[in-house]
C-alpha cells in the first residue's frame, strides 16, 4: 500500500512537471524567445540594380515597388518592378538623406523615416511627409521626434534610441525600435500631422534581434516586421489581429528566413501569406529582392 502511494505521488509529480514545462514553453513563445518557426518557402530571389545597393525601405507606388538607400544616400526614391527592372527615379527637393531607414504610405502621402541612429547621438531625427504633384514628389511637412527617456547623446554602440521600422495605420504612424541593449523592439505611435513629438513606448517585446523594417495592412489587421541577429541570421515576425489603436505585440510569431548571407532591411505585404523583402548588398554582392511565403 505504501509502495502504491509513492508510485501515485511520483506519477503526479511527473505530470505536474510536464504541465509546468508546457506552460513555460508557451510563455517563452509568447515573449518571442522560444524556438523560431521556419519560413515555408522563398518563392523568388531577384537581383536588383546596383544603384540601390543600400535598399532600406519598400512600398507600393503607382503599381510598382519603390525603395531608397540609407545613410548618406541621395534624397531619391527608386521605382522598380517585381522582376527587378529599374523604372523612374524621383528626387525630393528640400530634404537630406542623413539616414533614411524605412518608407510607408497612406492614401494621401508617403512617409520617409530619417530616424537611423546607430550611435544614439542624433538630435535631428525626423519623418518626412511627401506628396505627389504633377508626377513629382514634394515635401509637405516634417515630423521631428525625440525619445522621452533619452537624457544624453554621447556616441555608443549599445543603446535603445534607434528606430528604423515605420508603418502607417489609420490616423497614426507606428515606429519600431532597433534596441541593441536588450534585443527587444518597442512600438511608438505618433499622429501623421507635421510637428514636434516626444515619444514613449506603447509596448515592448523581446525579439532576440534587431528590427529593421515594418509594414501594416489594415484590411488584414496584419503587422509584419523583419530583422537580423548578431549571428547574422535573418528573420521575419508576424502579428495577427494587430490593433493600431491599442498596439500590443504579445501575439508576435518569429520565423527564420532561409536566405543565407544577407541583411534584410525592408518588407512589403502582398497578401496574408506572401511578402516582398529586400536585402542590402553584402560586400561585393548585389542587393536582392525576395518573395517569401509563410
Amino acid at each position: 500500500m505504501i509502495h502504491k502511494e509513492k508510485q501515485v505521488r511520483f506519477c503526479t509529480s511527473i505530470n505536474s512537471f510536464f504541465k509546468l514545462g508546457q506552460l513555460l514553453l508557451s510563455a517563452l513563445l509568447l515573449l518571442g524567445i522560444g524556438p523560431q518557426l521556419q519560413a515555408q518557402e522563398i518563392l523568388k530571389t531577384i537581383i536588383l540594380p546596383k544603384k540601390i545597393r543600400e535598399t532600406s525601405g519598400l512600398e507600393f507606388f503607382k503599381g510598382k515597388l519603390i525603395t531608397h538607400n540609407d545613410s548618406g544616400g541621395k534624397p531619391k526614391l527608386y521605382q522598380f518592378d517585381s522582376l527587378g527592372m529599374a523604372h523612374k527615379t524621383y528626387t525630393i527637393a528640400g530634404v537630406q538623406n542623413t539616414d533614411w531607414e524605412d518608407i510607408t504610405a497612406d492614401d494621401e502621402h508617403l512617409y520617409i523615416a530619417d530616424t537611423g541612429n546607430n550611435m544614439g547621438n542624433r538630435k535631428d531625427l525626423k519623418i518626412f511627409q511627401i506628396k505627389e504633384e504633377k508626377d513629382s514628389l514634394i515635401l509637405t511637412g516634417t515630423l521631428s521626434i525625440r525619445y522621452a527617456a533619452q537624457q544624453n547623446f554621447f556616441a555608443r554602440n549599445r543603446h535603445p534610441f534607434d528606430a528604423e521600422a515605420l508603418a502607417a495605420a489609420q490616423d497614426r504612424l507606428l515606429l519600431f525600435s532597433k534596441n541593441r541593449s536588450t534585443l527587444t523592439t518597442e512600438v511608438f505611435t505618433l499622429p501623421k500631422t507635421p510637428g514636434d513629438y516626444v515619444l514613449s513606448p506603447e509596448d515592448s517585446i523581446l525579439v532576440d534581434g534587431l528590427i529593421t523594417a515594418a509594414d501594416y495592412n489594415e484590411s488584414l489587421q496584419l503587422l509584419m516586421l523583419v530583422g537580423y541577429d548578431f549571428q547574422g541570421r535573418q528573420f521575419i515576425c508576424r502579428v495577427d489581429h494587430f490593433d493600431a489603436q491599442n498596439p500590443r505585440l504579445t501575439t508576435l510569431q518569429k520565423y527564420t528566413l532561409p536566405i543565407g548571407r544577407a541583411q534584410v532591411e525592408a518588407i512589403k505585404i502582398s497578401d496574408a501569406h506572401h511578402f516582398w523583402i529586400t536585402s542590402e548588398a553584402e560586400k561585393k554582392g548585389r542587393p536582392r529582392l525576395f518573395k517569401v511565403k509563410l
